[in-house]
């Protein structure tokens, strides 16, 4: 985005320009482009691409015949046996308030991930300063949402009376994780396990938990789901009769087209397969926007009713 598109976005807006959201610099490395700008009324979002995961195409619907998920994936020009999955996070301002929705996966935690884990990097090319960033909201605890926060020097220069909101379903869940209904890649489980044992030890005093609900600041309301996880939350944004819904991982880019097939995540498939249809409805029903961490990025579409399914409806990029 040019300076005078920048300049743009801030006449735009109502608050201060040096806390609007721009597009910042751009590393000689950055190919493609990795944070989207977006107004929901008075609220400023950002879509921040934490980079790609490549993980077995197997995991898109491990309960599917196999040959139904083959020909899902050929129809879809994608690679037979493994792809990149996006990793997408959100920074969000409502009033006095920066709120940062999922923190990436981090450092690799020797699952040979190179290319995730640019949250950080990325946050300060778009001249985001984790000093300025007040609170955090936690779709869920699994290491590819939580791992940023985890990077060396990260926590010292996060404000220390940042506020991390969880739910306490999912806090729980994590003290005794139950892997049997997941299929994942050897190594993955130790690593979740890991990962979130030391998240919760590292953030234990800046936990701000709920149950069911709660408004992080104006407009902005998480609300647990369950499915993926006991505590998996979806986040709403809405302001001026406008709204964006951030469903974490409730939402996958097979399940529009095949929403019965259970992730190779989800701790409890059946339940996050009632979930998921349950909010597609909604969105289909409202109209509203939706993004999730692992939609191709920048995420940010409308869901539209097609027969017994569903079917994604991209936005067109605004300049």
């Amino acid at each position: 985005m040019s300076q005078s598109e920048a300049k743009a976005l801030t006449s735009q807006s109502n608050i201060p320009s040096d806390n609007t959201f721009h597009p910042g610099k751009s590393g000689a490395e950055e190919l493609v482009p990795s944070r989207y700008a977006l107004r929901i009324g008075e609220i400023d979002v950002m879509v921040v691409s934490d980079g790609v995961l490549p993980l077995p195409t197997k995991m898109l619907g491990h309960n599917a015949d196999p040959a139904v998920r083959a020909t899902w994936m050929e129809n879809m020009f994608l690679p037979p046996d493994a792809f990149d999955w996006p990793l997408n996070a959100v920074v969000v301002r409502s009033g006095e308030q920066t709120i940062l929705v999922d923190a990436g996966l981090g450092l690799d935690p020797d699952l040979h991930l190179p290319r995730a884990g640019q949250l950080v990097k990325r946050l300060e090319a778009a001249d985001i300063d984790l000093g300025s960033v007040t609170d955090v909201v936690l779709t869920h605890l699994h290491m590819d949402h939580i791992g940023g926060l985890l990077v060396e020097g990260v926590k010292e220069r996060l404000r220390p009376d940042l506020k991390i909101h969880v739910a306490a379903s999912e806090v729980k869940f994590w003290e005794a994780p139950d892997f049997s209904q997941t299929n994942m890649p050897q190594g993955f489980p130790d690593a979740l396990k890991a990962t979130s044992k030391r998240f919760l030890n590292e953030y234990h005093n800046q936990l701000r938990m709920f149950d069911d609900e709660y408004e992080v600041a104006p407009g902005v309301v998480a609300r647990r789901t369950g499915g993926h996880t006991p505590g998996h939350c979806v986040i709403r944004l809405a302001s001026g009769g406008e709204a964006l819904t951030f469903a974490g991982d409730a939402v996958f880019p097979v399940g529009f087209d095949q929403p019965e097939w259970h992730n190779g995540f989800e701790h409890d498939p059946e339940e996050a397969a009632r979930v998921r249809v349950d909010l597609l409805r909604e969105l289909a029903a409202t109209g509203e926007l939706l993004v999730a961490t692992h939609l191709p990025f920048p995420s940010i579409g409308r869901v539209a009713v097609s027969g017994e399914a569903f079917r994604w409806v991209p936005v067109f990029w605004d300049y």
